[in-house]
This record gives structure tokens, C-alpha cells and sequence, in this order.
């Protein structure tokens, strides 16, 4: 059983924009797990619903709830029969656990089990506070060339690789990655280190269009006033969560794949004729499977997916509310993080 004994500060959210700093019980590590001072933890989309509206999905925030899962930080502290080698480690935390034992577990897409939990996500509190407790082998020691800020962008570009698993992107092919926030972004980059021959990034926003323009190596077209090529793309990435984002699956070839990645406002309005005509394969992805933290790790730490310039704003802990409502709001940021242990 987890024990208290000092007392620290937390960000609580207690109902739709009423986010608290409260002080809360900081937690010490018990058998296998680790205690890591958080030095980063990034505003997510999910986290601007539950901030929103109180919910997130079939989620819904019926208590004050720590939110946050995208985080990095220090191993502080370690449990009995943790290794003591991850003391004073920079890691990463991978907030989804999932109970290892059902079918969906043991078929190897534990990121399905209907038992897991991530923190942050309503009741499980999540990484906007000074401390968390996590198991040891959810705490990825993260390269030395990696500092806090780009170690908060392992989660979110797990997830972009793990799209490109579910896409089975592969050498030579070319991508259309719609939606160029975050995760569009860090998508477009798991595709071109899995080997893609050109990414394409499109989005409507021209603030998010710019901000493109400048990270992405490869062409980003405007679909306000650009047309897609017809029938050129090996595969989709879709990002946005946008209902209109489907209608740029004709500019898919014959056989080609689309990958959902971003969650849909409500149900989009797809040319299922084209789906049905040319063999278009759509899949959906779920935050990422067991490897995709993996490589998310290796392909960073090696360079080969480059993380600088997406971290835009940062703010304390006390200032969690103007954090969200800034990520909420100013579309020239990308990402927006909180440091809970700033001095």
C-alpha cells in the first residue's frame, strides 16, 4: 500500500475551468515502483476536454482529478526490488497500464485492455503535481541527448509511430498526415524516420499552417485553397479529429491504407464508395501499443526524429489554468507545457 509522509502541491480539477492548486499527500514508492520529480508534463487535447467540458470521450471527470499524462522527470526515489540503477535517471513516463492477464493482454494489444488505466485520466490522477508513483518499467530511461522538454514529447511521439505501425508505412511510400498540431506533426516525423519517401502535412489553420511550414521538411498544403493530387498517396495519417478530413481519401491509390489517429468530433463524412471501390484498408489507433514507446525512445535518442522548436509556451504549476486556457486558445502555440517543480 502506497504511504504518505510530506506534503507537496498539485493542480486538481474539480469541474469544467475550475482547475485548483491544492496541496496534497506526496506519494512514496512501493514494491516495483519508482518516485519521479516531474520536471515537464504536456497539455494534451484530452486534457483541454476534461478541462472543458468534464469529460473526454465515455470519460467523464466525476471527481477532482489530477490530469496530465504527458510527462517527464527525475527518479527520486525507489521501491524494494526496483533497481537502484534509475535513481537520478531522466525518464519518460508511459502512463497506460493495462492488466497483463486478459486475452487482449496476452494477443500482444495490451494498449485494448478494457481493465487498463492511464494517468490523468479520470479517476486515475495524472503527472500535474511535484511527485508521481509509477511502476518501474513505465518509467523509460530517456538518452543524454535528450533534455526534460523533449522528453515530454516521447508519449506524443509514440503515438505518431504507432500510427505508422497501424498504417505499415514503409520505405519509399508517400503520406498525407492531416492535422498539423502536435501530433500531426510528430506523425509526419515517425513517418519519415519508418522510411516514407515525402510526407505531406495539410490543415486549414493558418497559424497551424505556418508553424508547419517551418518544422516540416517536406510540402504543406492548405486545403482552404490547395488542392490533393488525385490517387497519389500510399498512406493516410489522419490527425485532426476533423469530420470533413476524410474527403482527402481520394487522393489515396488503390490498396492504400488510412490510419485514424485523431478522435472524431462526431461522425465524419467519408466517401465509403472510394473505401469500397479501390480496397482502402481504415484503421484505427488507439494511444500505441507496446513497442511504439520503444521506438519512439530510440528513434529520438538517436537523432533520427528530432524533437526541438515544438515546445512553445511554458508555465508553473500555479498557472496550470492560464496554461490550458492558453493552449485552448492561441493557435500559434504548439506545444504548451507546465513545469511543476520550476523554481
Amino acid at each position: 500500500m502506497t504511504q504518505f509522509t510530506e506534503r507537496e502541491f498539485a493542480a486538481v480539477l474539480h469541474g469544467p475551468r475550475d482547475v485548483r492548486l491544492e496541496e496534497v499527500d506526496r506519494p512514496r514508492p512501493g514494491p516495483g515502483q519508482v518516485l519521479v520529480q516531474i520536471e515537464r508534463v504536456g497539455l494534451c487535447g484530452t486534457d483541454l476536454n476534461y478541462y472543458v467540458d468534464g469529460f473526454n470521450g465515455p470519460t467523464v471527470l466525476s471527481a477532482p482529478t489530477v490530469l496530465g499524462h504527458e510527462a517527464s522527470g527525475i527518479v527520486v526515489g525507489v521501491g524494494e526490488g526496483t533497481p537502484p540503477r534509475l535513481l537520478g535517471r531522466q525518464v519518460a513516463l508511459e502512463p497506460a497500464t493495462s492488466c497483463g492477464v486478459c486475452l487482449i493482454c496476452r494477443s500482444g494489444r495490451s494498449n485494448l485492455c478494457p481493465s487498463g488505466f492511464c494517468l490523468g485520466s479520470p479517476p486515475t490522477n495524472g503527472a500535474l503535481r511535484e511527485h508521481v508513483v509509477i511502476e518501474h518499467r513505465l518509467a523509460h530511461p530517456l538518452p543524454e541527448r535528450l533534455n526534460p522538454e523533449e522528453g515530454v514529447l516521447i508519449e506524443p511521439l509514440a503515438v505518431g509511430c504507432w500510427a505508422v505501425h497501424r498504417a505499415r508505412v514503409a520505405t519509399g511510400h508517400r503520406v498525407l498526415v492531416t492535422g498539423a498540431g502536435p501530433i500531426g506533426l510528430l506523425t509526419a516525423k515517425a513517418a519519415l524516420a519508418a522510411g516514407a519517401l515525402e510526407v505531406t502535412v495539410a490543415d486549414v489553420h493558418p497559424q497551424r499552417l505556418e508553424l508547419a511550414r517551418r518544422l516540416h521538411p517536406g510540402p504543406v498544403v492548405d486545403l482552404n485553397t490547395d488542392e490533393l493530387p488525385g490517387a497519389s498517396i500510399d498512406r493516410m495519417l489522419e490527425c485532426s479529429g476533423a469530420a470533413t478530413a476524410l474527403e482527402a481519401v481520394e487522393s489515396l491509390k488503390p490498396g492504400g491504407v488510412i490510419a485514424l489517429v485523431g478522435v472524431p468530433q462526431r461522425w465524419p463524412a467519408a466517401p465509403l464508395g472510394y473505401v469500397q471501390r479501390w480496397e482502402v484498408d481504415l484503421v484505427g489507433c488507439f494511444r500505441y501499443g507496446p513497442a511504439a514507446f520503444r521506438s519512439a525512445i530510440g528513434w529520438s535518442g538517436t537523432g533520427r526524429v528530432r524533437l526541438s522548436g515544438l515546445v512553445t509556451a511554458r508555465f508553473s504549476l500555479a498557472h496550470t489554468g492560464q496554461a490550458i486556457e492558453t493552449a485552448l486558445s492561441d493557435r500559434t502555440q504548439l506545444k504548451v507545457v507546465v513545469q511543476p517543480n520550476a523554481a
